[in-house]
């Protein structure tokens, strides 16, 4: 009998190890059927160095024996970028939750730190084509994408059900619609900015002034409605929101066709160079103003220019409880000090004005807080820069012209401002770089004429800006352009500011602030150039760009003939395929002769998870 069981034993040990066996194996199967880069982990695979093992096969490739533009190219074989899982098409690499957990970052929560941007090193990036949703369609055109969208693009309708009493959202069929109301306009965000325009008595309900104001911050901007509703205006706001619990806020802004970035405020400066914006506008934005010794609140001081208005409608304007009240008592006390005035005030909003000059500031009483800036803190340094807490003071001549003295739009578009004796510009230089720009950009659309159409772009950025001529040339077209100025070289930014464009600082090492798919054209003038100078990687950026491009949308490369030759080898594996190439032809802006125009447009493809989501 005892052997028996002593072999029964045996058998169900037998059983149990074969079965954890399978199991185990299993698991390795369908873990081995996934490429490195399907998981949800950083550093997958390396696609560094085209000279790497990754391209080569050779284990013992040298990283550093092939750069871009070198002779020799056609020796190399590339192989294909991976495709990423299907759950990362939505990713934003610098803003990524998942980074921040794997890496157990320290961050202060209740500073916002963990919505400010934090970049994974090289050799954790994921480095794979970013997918797009199941079901995915060509974006709706502009204007009509203002007030619908597809829903497979942005499948996310819970702020439809959480906001569904302030009318910023609903889902009908395959669409989702915006009704144009918010959390403080429920009637309608046109309604809401001619109130605003009539409480500062602006002739005809309108907020432009007559074009004194044109560029405008909207903070904590939900599905950005109110800078949709202000383009009409002939006003362009940028509409900014952090990727918090309300995500995916700024990704139906873009979706829409709106100019809109992902950002907080929080520890660092906002990318933007001080007297950017004419109006801030903050609707129950959630953001405690008058926290660290009024700190957020002197950060929209700083961007606002002279005789600038902070738009503030919120509880504390108008509620009677004992909270609001002592809020509101100190937040008047707070903008007071500031040399802040009432503008207007009226139900539930009211209107602050920034002074005109520094008079004020300097008839406060010694030791007033908050204090003047010191004078090396240099207001427009914004890339990783922490905020501080002090008022920062008009230059000379600000005070003696009473103001930005900027000519109104339209004219101001085309009129040398004042900053540009910052960068020792003259008018001349001013009026001949926009020229030539207008020039360039007339030429790229005729060479992309039998690909587009009238309504075919709306969300542009320009990658290395410059002073905005590229986007000054594209006045009269229905679109916008996100103007990027690079981090190490002349904060131009400020320029295309007071020229009424709009616009932020980055570096290209690392990845932009924004949602995959969500700009129709990129243009690169020598960023291509500037990087591989820099010892960045030109795959990793390629492979951001890939990441924003939306499907069918362009990409047009204007650098070194070598460069151009350099990025025509990846367009496959990219799936991008050359639209046109040309001489660039000499011009009074070109330092080399051999610089070249490359056209290329990303081509339409799905996962086969995407696939079946259309059958």
């Amino acid at each position: 009998m005892m052997r028996g069981r002593a072999d029964e034993n045996q058998k169900k040990r037998l059983v149990t190890l074969i079965l954890t066996l399978v199991i185990f194996g299993g698991f390795l199967y369908v873990y081995s059927r996934k490429d490195g880069s399907s998981a949800l982990e950083y550093g997958s695979k390396s696609l560094k160095k085209i000279g790497s093992s990754y391209w080569s096969g050779d284990d013992d490739a040298d990283e550093s024996s092939f750069k871009p533009g070198e002779d020799g190219e056609d020796a190399v074989m590339l192989k294909s970028i991976p495709v990423c899982d299907d759950r990362l098409s939505e990713l934003i690499p610098c803003l990524d939750r998942n980074l921040i957990y794997q890496t157990r970052l320290k961050l202060d929560l209740s500073l916002m730190e963990h919505y400010e941007r934090h970049c994974p090193l090289p050799e954790r990036r994921y480095n794979c084509l970013i997918p797009p949703p199941p079901g995915y369609k060509i974006p709706i055109k502009w204007p009509i994408s203002r007030d619908e969208v597809w829903k497979a693009n942005i499948p996310h309708t819970h702020l439809a059900t959480e906001k569904s009493d302030q009318n910023w959202m609903t889902v009908k069929g395959e669409k989702i619609s915006f009704p144009g109301g918010g959390t403080h306009f429920h009637y309608g965000a046109d309604k809401y900015i001619a109130s605003i325009a009539n409480m500062l008595n602006f002739p005809n309900y309108n907020l432009n002034n007559k074009g004194s104001i044109r560029t405008v911050l909207d903070v904590g901007c939900g599905v950005a409605s109110f800078g949709g509703y202000l383009l009409s205006s002939d006003i362009i706001a940028m509409s900014l929101a952090p990727n918090d619990v309300h995500q995916n806020q700024i990704q139906f802004a873009l979706e829409r066709g709106i100019p809109a970035y992902l950002g907080v405020l929080g520890t660092k400066r906002l990318p933007w160079p001080s007297q950017s914006f004419e109006l801030a506008h903050c609707s129950r934005c959630r953001i405690d103003w008058i926290q660290r010794d009024g700190i957020l609140l002197l950060e929209l001081d700083r961007l606002l220019r002279p005789g600038g208005y902070f738009v503030y409608s919120s509880p504390e304007a108008y509620a009677q409880d004992e909270e609001d009240l002592r809020i509101w008592k100190e937040m008047s006390g707070l903008v007071e000090r500031m040399c802040w005035k009432i503008a207007a005030k009226r139900n539930q909003t009211v209107i602050w004005v920034k002074p005109l000059t520094n008079d004020c500031y300097m008839e406060r009483e010694p030791g007033t807080q908050p204090p003047l800036c010191r004078s090396d803190n240099d207001p427009d340094a914004v890339w990783d820069m922490h905020m501080e807490a002090c008022i920062t003071p008009y230059a000379e001549y600000n005070q003696r012209g009473r103001g930005s003295s900027l000519a109104p739009w339209p004219a101001r578009l085309i009129t040398p401002p004042p900053r540009l004796a910052d960068f020792g510009y003259s008018n001349e230089m001013f009026e001949k770089d926009t020229e030539v720009w207008q020039q360039r950009v007339e030429n790229y659309w005729t060479l992309l004429s039998s690909k587009i159409k009238s309504d075919t772009l709306r969300n542009l950025m320009d990658m290395k800006a410059n002073i905005g001529s590229f986007a000054a040339a594209l006045k009269d077209k229905d679109v916008w352009v996100m103007n990027v100025v690079p981090k190490d070289g002349p904060n131009t930014l400020k320029i295309v500011y007071d020229r009424g464009l709009i616009g932020t600082v980055h570096d290209w090492c690392e990845a932009f602030s924004t949602y995959p798919r969500t700009y129709d054209l990129l243009h690169a003038w020598t960023v291509f150039s500037d990087i591989g100078r820099k010892g960045c990687s030109v795959e990793d950026l390629l492979i951001e760009m890939d990441r924003m491009l939306r499907p069918k949308g362009f990409v047009i490369v204007r650098d070194k003939r070598s460069v151009v030759e350099f990025i025509k080898k990846y367009l496959q594996m990219l799936h991008w395929e050359a639209v046109a190439t040309t001489d660039a032809g000499r011009d009074v802006l070109q330092d080399e002769e051999d610089d070249t125009v490359l056209m290329i447009q990303k081509k339409m493809w799905l996962t086969s998870e995407s696939l079946r989501e259309l059958e």
